[in-house]
């Protein structure tokens, strides 16, 4: 039988503490080499700027097979539709058999804050207590609850171009008993910032490397997966200390790096490496409080996989969910 999963079964199905460590051990499995973790294959033809990507993971700590579509339409935003879709398969590593097919809005957006939780943990100065969000969406929602599980947060420094994004946020954070600030400009955001996330689809850099302060650490999230997008400028990524989930993937996907390898203002050899080497052992992360790390997400399947495993089981128990037989 096939578990359909949609997005409202999905939501608060899994604790975001869950949620961090399934993605933790996901990102060491790949460096252990329990995971297979390919690039992604990105589709797309002449007729439209529409881009498919398939996302895909291979686990034995999870036993599990997934495969995510993630469809990227910039212009469904003219006609009021949401510009990213996924659907995520999983499929029983053991016999093959589909388990469940997710709506993936709820597991993306969550398990990519659970990665910046994780990331944060490793790579921020231990004693980070200011968090700034370039953005404030459901992203930056989820981004608060989870830099919260990993660090000392005690005051959150905001910044969107939409008053009401940010009336939005306050008002889904308020129960947080921290300090909130709505910045005025991106500058005031980055130069406030012990840790600081964008969470914009950006196709401009709209943070500039010329405000990081030493020792701040970045997790750049939100530009589309497109070589021509990005959120940080290249002086960003020439002065920070660069982590990637995953470096196919980063090179395929990510604008933010690439578009500064070209500008000259970073190799791929001076890419520190992949986040799991980090978490297992195998790579020093941070080497003093003056650091700037920046984690380059750009998201991969495993993640997927991860989050999955955990939502999937969850529904299990909780007997939610409609099972099909596929096979009829």
């Amino acid at each position: 039988m096939t578990l359909i999963l949609t997005a409202s079964a999905l939501e608060d199905l899994a604790s975001m503490a869950e949620t961090i460590a399934a993605v933790e051990c996901g990102f060491v499995d790949i460096a252990r080499g329990t995971a297979q973790q390919p690039a992604p294959m990105s589709l797309h033809l002449p007729s439209s700027d529409a881009r498919y990507l398939l996302m895909s993971g291979l686990a034995d700590t999870q036993q599990l097979a997934a495969v995510k579509l993630l469809s990227d339409i910039p212009a469904n935003r003219e006609a009021g539709l949401p510009t990213q879709r996924s659907s995520i398969l999983l499929a029983d590593q053991r016999t093959g058999e589909t388990l469940a097919l997710l709506d993936g809005r709820v597991p993306t957006r969550v398990r990519t804050a659970a990665a910046s939780a994780v990331a944060s943990k490793y790579l921020a100065r231990p004693d980070s207590s200011t968090l700034g969000l370039i953005g404030a969406g459901a992203l930056a929602i989820a981004h608060v609850e989870a830099l919260l599980h990993v660090l000392p947060i005690k005051k959150v420094v905001v910044w969107s171009r939409s008053k009401a994004t940010i009336q939005a946020f306050e008002a889904r954070t308020a129960h947080h008993a921290i300090e909130f600030v709505a910045a005025s400009s991106v500058q005031e955001t980055v130069e406030a910032a012990d840790v600081l996330c964008t969470l914009t689809p950006s196709e401009e850099p709209l943070v500039r490397g010329g405000w990081f302060r030493p020792g701040l650490h970045i997790n750049a999230v939100g530009a589309r997966p497109r070589l021509t997008h990005r959120e940080i400028d290249s002086a960003g990524m020439g002065r920070s200390k660069v982590f990637v989930d995953s470096m196919e993937t980063a090179v395929q996907k990510s604008g933010d790096l690439m578009m500064a390898v070209s500008e000259g203002a970073i190799s791929l050899d001076e890419v520190r490496g992949e986040l799991g080497a980090v978490i297992a052992g195998q790579l020093a992360g941070r080497d003093n409080d003056d650091d700037v790390t920046l984690f380059n997400s750009v998201g991969i399947g495993m993640q997927d996989l991860a989050i999955g495993r955990l939502l999937y089981d969850a529904a299990v128990r909780h007997g939610l969910g409609t099972d099909i037989d596929m096979s009829r």
